[in-house]
């Protein structure tokens, strides 16, 4: 008998004859919409998907992506990304955060330029990694720079309860996690808006992301359907994932349905992990509001730890030398239209030129989960995507 190999998880999801024969599927029963439905897949992992493997030349014209701002390092605004660099720069902290956010330019400089001026700054592939830099170093203050969507806040609450059973008590954290459904929420209302004023088209619908609905459960997305009548389908990030949801978005609306429907099922449940839940609920509470970049403030859209945990809350026993007045990005960059779903990365007039992933002016070039470094890394199918914009 052969031995399990990795790939035999997801090579399936990648086979080719599968992704053709659900594109003709598609083809065929989208012949029956009344007009072109825009899907906005909320998730930079579904954006890189998408043009990694050419999903869009897969489908009809009748069916368009619009690229949402869920990215977690995209949508930190330059302020925040100050109070990562003031607190690098202290000497006796040792800086530490997940590894998109070394490069991510605020308006001293990023992490990188930080480092490279002699501050202690670390990236880490696991936040779980922080308590043996926290025990070899018992005279710095270690602060984690925490960053993500539901999916990452629970290997930050573990990491705070590990810390704490072991009674570390010189570490710290910075948290900046942010959640999915309220600035999808607040761009319906800015479609709307734009749609009276007779500028772009709306959302129909959204492709939810699953890794967030493993954590969170599919029951955090029924006010789209049910509220605002636009479905929402859970999707996995393989191309089989993806085509799959979309077809299930094109039979709702050919059958006159506005529902929450769960495709990746292997994962997703309605209710989610509910000891995960739980430890969240224990260390952090939401933020009356929070501000994303090029999105703006969005009220209870982020998470800070609970006042009983001040003392090791970096945002509060660091608050002097942290910045507080809000930083606008560069005049030439469109990430925040294009955060808003309301632009390409192509019809920004610096993308590929001024603005590559080498030296990026904004949070969407610069993040490897970025829609501007998804369209530069798979520049090859730009033109077909233009094509089938048009």
């Amino acid at each position: 008998m052969r031995e399990l190999q990795l790939r035999d998880l997801y090579e399936r999801f990648r086979d080719p004859a599968t992704l053709q024969a659900l594109s003709e599927l598609i083809h065929r029963e989208a012949a029956g919409l009344k007009r072109p439905i825009n899907i906005m897949e909320v998730c930079g992992g579904h954006t890189h998907t998408i043009m990694k493997y050419g999903l869009k030349q897969l489908l009809p014209e009748s069916i368009r992506f619009i690229h949402g701002p869920g990215c977690p390092v995209c949508i930190m605004p330059k302020e925040r990304i100050d109070h990562a660099y003031a607190l690098a720069m202290q000497p006796e902290v040792i800086l530490a955060t997940l590894g998109d956010m070394i490069k991510v330019p605020g308006s001293k400089g990023s992490l990188q330029d930080a480092r490279s001026r002699g501050a202690d700054v670390r990236f880490v592939y696991s936040p779980l990694d922080l308590l043996k830099i926290a025990r070899e170093n018992p005279d710095k203050k270690v602060v984690y720079f925490a960053i993500g969507f539901e999916t990452t806040t629970p290997m930050t609450a573990a990491l705070i309860e590990q810390a704490r059973k072991a009674g570390i008590d010189n570490l710290l954290y910075h948290i900046n996690h942010v959640t999915v459904p309220e600035p999808m929420e607040m761009l319906l209302g800015d479609r709307r808006e734009a749609q009276e004023s007779g500028e772009k088209s709306r959302i129909d619908a959204f492709i939810g992301p699953s890794h967030v609905s493993v954590i969170a459960g599919a029951k955090i997305y029924r006010p789209f359907p049910e509220r605002y009548g636009r479905p929402v389908v859970v999707s996995g990030f393989e191309p089989v994932d993806v085509m799959e949801g979309v077809l299930m978005l094109v039979r709702q609306f050919i059958q006159g349905r506005s529902e929450l429907e769960i495709q990746y099922k292997r994962s997703v449940t309605m209710e989610g992990n509910l000891s995960a839940q739980r430890l969240i609920e224990k260390y952090f509470e939401r933020r009356e509001n929070f501000r994303w970049r090029g999105l703006g403030e969005i009220p209870r859209s982020a998470l800070r730890l609970k006042e009983e945990y001040a003392q090791i809350d970096a945002e509060k026993i660091y608050a002097e030398i942290l910045p507080d007045e809000p930083i606008d990005d560069h005049k030439l960059c469109i990430c925040g239209e294009i955060l808003r779903g309301m632009a390409q990365p192509y019809e920004c007039k610096v993308f590929g030129k001024a603005c590559k992933p080498s030296s990026p002016l904004g949070s969407c070039m610069v993040s490897s989960e970025g829609a501007c470094a998804a369209y530069y890394k798979y520049g090859e199918l730009l033109h077909e995507a233009r094509r089938s914009e048009a």
